[in-house]
């Protein structure tokens, strides 16, 4: 069996991140058409990977802000 690199558990925890995120925009009634991982950081030396919030419509990014505000 092949040794769980310390990468790929980071990158298989920001996979985790992503979907639950997408989920609840889901639940929300919302979609980040570009969600996804960044792959610049899951390569190299880079110190943990990212999750890519990508674009949206002008709309979305004011609902999402109005969720932020709370």
């Amino acid at each position: 069996m092949a040794e769980r690199s310390p990468a790929a558990g980071r990158s298989r925890d920001t996979e985790r991140a992503r979907d639950g995120l997408r989920a609840a925009l889901k639940g929300a009634g919302s979609t980040l058409p570009s969600l996804a991982l960044d792959g610049v950081s899951l390569v190299g030396g880079f110190p943990r990977p990212l999750v890519d919030l990508g674009r949206c419509t002008p709309q979305l990014a004011r609902r999402l802000a109005e969720v932020v505000r709370g």
